[in-house]
């Protein structure tokens, strides 16, 4: 290499020098505190690409929660849709979260790329914090996304060794000849044969010997104590949970009115079962009580609106709703859930029972919304599904009334009696038998309900009518259908 050509080099690698020192103050002023590379051949042409008065290029932003309203403060990451490298644009899908009162999609409001997520499935993220890390889109061939690879550390409990309990002592005494007399003696006083030394004739120990050889104190055997198969555990709330203990800490300051009654729905049995194949042709729906139920509570609340009411937290007002808004407790993988049926007033019994079965299948998923959980009046909570004739059910505030359904028993079938026999059905069987005109029993399908109202604003009369009201049209299901508008 020529002197000329040598520092003419050095002249260049000057000046590249100089370019990057520049670049990378200018990159500091914008903003850009990442590294410029120069190992690639053409890092001449990097320096200057780099060198860019856009502060959005390349930036690194957290993608925070916003508030998405209905009082929502925090929720839990349920589903991630992105994992770290994934590019993104606007309105895609990031995550799915629950709160308490609905289950709800975050999409994207940039086009990047996500370089990180901060939290896992089945933690709570609050409002304002950031769910995810994205780079907003740039020259994409001038970054590589890191890989994320993540540690896991496998935790190994010791093993438990199962306590040795030491061999009961056992005693041959068919070593020793002695004749059956002296051997039970022997056991009472808990002796060994074998310690005794006979006098007798022929060697064995006679009863005198063995009355005379000092008893032995017996040592109890000691059992090691037992030991716990495993540890406790301590967990937090779900946010279920959380709403729950808000809901029910509230419902705890009100008092409560409950009456429980029983009803006779051998009628209404005998209707859904001729119907129930109907329905199933027709509409492609399993046609169950519960239906009934909401329908005949609707129609009773024409007469009683003063129930389908809401309280303020000081109870100064009560607010009649014009719609029957029926809430629906439901045992859900999640939780205790209550999505409601909206104007049941305008509703068949067969649009009644579509509706509660597009609820299930969304609650069974996951997947309720807040228009679904929200805004309901009155609620039934049908715990005869699982088991259980009376409860005790807590009001949902600002709701006033609600009611707990046992499961439906039928009857034992006789035959005709007399009349003093009848009385000792009735002890003997309590409410289940129920009697004809004739004095003869007869199956009886009987559902008992209890009743919870809030008696600040409503009296004992009101909800005891409500219910006989309600009764009277599940029992004799023709009047419903009568008064059907």
């Amino acid at each position: 290499m020529s002197a000329g050509t040598l520092f003419g080099a050095r002249v260049a690698a000057g000046v590249l020098s100089k370019r990057v020192v520049l670049a990378s103050i200018s990159r500091e002023r914008c903003g850009l505190r990442s590294p410029i590379s120069l190992s690639s051949s053409n890092h001449h042409f990097q320096t200057i690409r780099a060198f860019h008065l856009s502060k959005s290029l390349f930036e690194v932003i957290p993608f925070k929660l916003s508030d998405i309203g209905e009082g929502i403060r925090e929720v839990v990451i349920k589903e991630w849709y992105v994992k770290v490298g994934d590019s993104v644009r606007q309105f895609d899908p990031i995550c799915e979260v629950q709160s308490d009162k609905a289950t709800v999609t975050i999409t994207s409001r940039y086009d990047g790329t996500v370089r990180a997520l901060h939290f896992e499935l089945q933690d709570t993220c609050a409002v304002g914090q950031a769910l995810v890390d994205i780079e907003l889109a740039g020259d994409a061939s001038e970054k590589t996304a890191p890989s994320a690879t993540p540690s896991t550390e496998t935790l190994s409990e010791p093993a438990t060794e199962s306590p040795q309990l030491p061999d009961k002592e056992t005693e041959d005494f068919g070593k020793v000849l002695a004749t059956p007399s002296v051997r039970r003696l022997a056991m009472e006083n808990k002796i060994k044969l074998s310690d005794v030394v006979g006098t007798g004739k022929g060697g064995p120990p006679s009863p005198a010997e063995r009355r005379e050889t000092p008893v032995q104190p017996v040592t109890p055997v000691v059992r090691p104590r037992a030991v716990s198969a495993g540890e406790d555990k301590v967990v937090g709330l779900t946010i279920i949970q959380r709403a729950m203990k808000t809901s029910m800490s509230q419902s705890n300051q009100i008092p409560h009115f409950v009456l429980s009654d029983e009803l006779d729905l051998t009628r209404l049995v005998e209707l859904r079962e001729e119907s129930s194949k109907l329905v199933k042709d027709r509409y492609g729906l399993k046609l169950t009580y519960m239906p009934f139920f909401i329908k005949a509570a609707s129609q009773a609340l024409l007469e009683f609106p003063m129930l389908n009411a809401y309280t303020d937290e000081e109870c100064e007002q009560i607010t009649y709703k014009a719609s029957h808004n029926i809430g629906i407790a439901m045992d859900t993988p999640e939780g205790l859930l209550v999505p409601n049926i909206k104007c049941v007033e305008q509703l068949s019994v067969i649009e009644i029972a579509a509706e509660l079965v597009r609820l299930q299948d969304l609650g069974s998923r996951g997947k309720l919304g807040t228009a679904d959980l929200n805004g309901g009046t009155i609620t039934l909570s049908n715990i005869g599904s699982i088991g259980g004739t009376y409860t005790a059910p807590c009001i949902l505030p600002p709701q006033v009334l609600i009611a707990g359904l046992g499961r439906i028993q039928a009857s034992r079938d006789f035959i005709s009696c007399t009349y003093a026999f009848k009385r000792r059905l009735n002890r003997l069987f309590s409410r289940l038998p129920r009697f004809n005109v004739d004095n003869s029993i007869r199956v009886g399908h009987i559902l008992n309900v209890s009743w919870a109202a809030d008696h600040r604003v409503i009296d004992g009369a009101t909800v005891t009518r409500f219910s006989k009201l309600w009764r009277s049209y599940l029992e004799n299901p023709a009047t419903l259908v009568l008064e059907l508008k």
